[in-house]
């Protein structure tokens, strides 16, 4: 039902659909709205939310989008994940550093595992990356 949608897409942080040429009701096609990267990961929350599953799994959810828009997307996943198993895969730290076990790959094999805190205090792989993605972030 349409209140459902609606209401998925406010806790999506969707709300841009709103201001659609007709709202809610507007189709998005491939040649139809034009609608940014950050704007589709959105609607794609919005879709997860009102499905309502047990299990979340999120492929590189931050991948290919300006930090502002990150920051939205970050608060919306924080929403969606509460209370429900999810799996994150991400190479942009800022998605994972909230999560309660992160898991370091490194060529195929568990390399660490712990929290964001944990793995710091390690000086491994994880803190190594934290301290490179970051160091990059303040020099843009």
């Amino acid at each position: 039902p349409e209140e459902e949608a609606i209401a998925a897409a406010r806790f999506a942080n969707a709300t841009f659909v709103e201001d659609l040429p007709d709202g809610y009701a507007t189709e998005v096609k491939e040649r139809g709205v034009t609608l940014s990267v950050g704007e589709r990961q959105l609607l794609s929350f919005a879709r997860a939310v009102a499905f309502k599953p047990q299990i979340l799994v999120l492929d590189e959810a931050t991948a290919s989008i300006d930090s502002q828009t990150e920051d939205v997307i970050q608060r919306s996943l924080e929403k969606i994940m509460e209370n429900r198993t999810s799996i994150v895969i991400a190479h942009r730290l800022s998605t994972i550093r909230k999560s309660d076990k992160i898991i370091v790959l490194h060529n195929g094999k568990i390399v660490e595992e712990g929290t964001h805190a944990e793995l710091i205090v390690m000086h491994g792989l994880y803190a190594a990356l934290h301290a490179m993605q970051f160091a990059e972030a303040s020099t843009d």
